[in-house]
């Protein structure tokens, strides 16, 4: 199963409605959905160079953090670890391999649910969650 190259066609993605697409948006927003294989903020600098060699690190970073603010990708946080960015806006987790740094997308049961494995005070109302596991991906 190969959790990193999608066939994905975003050239009408709903998600970047509202959104002013300038042209370093759409490379940094291209880089992302081209491999799905949750770079950081640098993999992307290096990756757009190659088709918008202008491009500076500081506008990589403000390209991702204006779609992360415009809700199209996901920041995800490992502790002690550069931030990366994931294109998938599906509920689901995330796990990193702790020798090769590889992060796969970790998709949710069906039918799960909070109180199935957590013990919420009554009038809860979660809005976010993030699953992040680190371990070892045996060969």
């Amino acid at each position: 199963m190969n959790h990193n190259i999608t066939d994905f066609d975003h050239s009408d993605d709903s998600k970047l409605e509202g959104l002013r697409m300038t042209r370093q948006r759409r490379e940094v927003y291209d880089v992302l959905m081209s491999l799905r294989d949750h770079p950081t903020a640098s993999e992307v600098y290096e990756r757009a160079k190659a088709n918008m060699p202008g491009i500076s690190l500081a506008t990589v970073y403000n390209c991702l953090e204006a779609l992360v603010d415009h809700g199209a990708v996901r920041q995800v946080h490992f502790e002690r670890e550069s931030s990366r960015y994931c294109p998938n806006l599906t509920a689901h987790g995330h796990f990193q391999d702790e020798q090769s740094g590889t992060v796969i997308d970790v998709p949710l049961k069906k039918g799960a649910s909070l109180g199935d494995f957590l013990d919420l005070p009554a009038g809860v109302q979660v809005n976010n969650i993030e699953i992040n596991l680190t371990g070892k991906i045996s060969n």
